[in-house]
């Protein structure tokens, strides 16, 4: 090899150690690093009748498990729902007090809303809770160092079901199977937020989240897939973090 040659392989080099450097100080969770033959099913937005109960029927019938990222605005409406999530064996994680995007609060309610936010769930649960999800994904580098600061540890993802779009449930199916490969963090949906969570975002969308989460396990399990909550995921898997600031 020519010194040229040396020296681009050793600035490549240099420069893969430093993302993954700086994903490990700066990152937030986006995938598990694992042999299996495993996705990391998420939900956000619940607890919710209607959509959290079909979820959780789905799962069941295949024998999978998933984290959900629940907001308390929801979980102060219906705590017996959240009951029937954790009894099912599921992991329980936090999504927020309210769904309002972290970027537009001021810095120091973001860390106060955090704090609290997993105290009370904790308090809800009697478990302790490691994970959180941004509202939208949306976070600024104030933001991540807020949530970290409470102890918690940003979730992001990779493929998603397209489940608050109003689009067939078939075309929801496909675009889970984008991007789909063992460790991938999925996005999915038991619930819709509205204004009294903080959002507005229209409209929910009318269909069955049971039949689609059938869906997308089906599909999953053809390409020789289970789906596993993050925690146990990571029983054999190790997590991979990257910077994620959208803002």
């Amino acid at each position: 090899m020519n010194p040229l040659t040396t020296a681009r392989t050793v600035a490549g080099a240099t420069r893969r150690g430093a993302r993954r450097s700086a994903g490990a100080l700066l990152g937030s969770a986006v995938e598990v690093r694992t042999e299996r033959p495993e996705v990391v099913l998420t939900f956000d937005d619940g607890p919710e009748p209607g959509g959290t109960d079909r979820v959780l029927s789905a799962l069941a019938d295949a024998g999978a498990t998933a984290t959900f990222f629940v907001l308390l605005t929801r979980v102060r409406r219906y705590p017996a729902l959240l009951g029937e999530v954790l009894a099912a064996g599921h992991e329980v994680a936090l999504h927020g007090v309210d769904h309002r995007a972290l970027p537009t609060l001021p810095p120091g309610e973001v860390a106060r809303l955090v704090r609290a936010g997993r105290a009370e769930l904790e308090d809800a649960t009697g478990r302790p809770v490691r994970w959180f999800r941004p509202p939208y994904g949306r976070q600024t580098l104030r933001n991540w160092r807020s949530v970290t600061g409470a102890g918690l540890v940003p979730v992001l993802w990779g493929p998603t079901t397209w489940d608050w779009k109003d689009v067939p449930v078939a075309e929801r199916v496909a675009r889970s199977q984008r991007g789909i490969r063992p460790g991938a963090v999925v996005l999915a949906h038991d619930g819709f937020a509205g204004p009294d969570d903080g959002a507005c975002d229209g409209p929910p969308p009318r269909f069955d989240r049971g039949e689609l989460v059938t869906g997308v396990l089906e599909a999953y399990a053809e390409r020789g897939l289970s789906a596993r909550s993050l925690e146990q995921s990571l029983r054999s898997g190790v997590l991979v973090r990257e910077p994620w600031f959208p803002g």
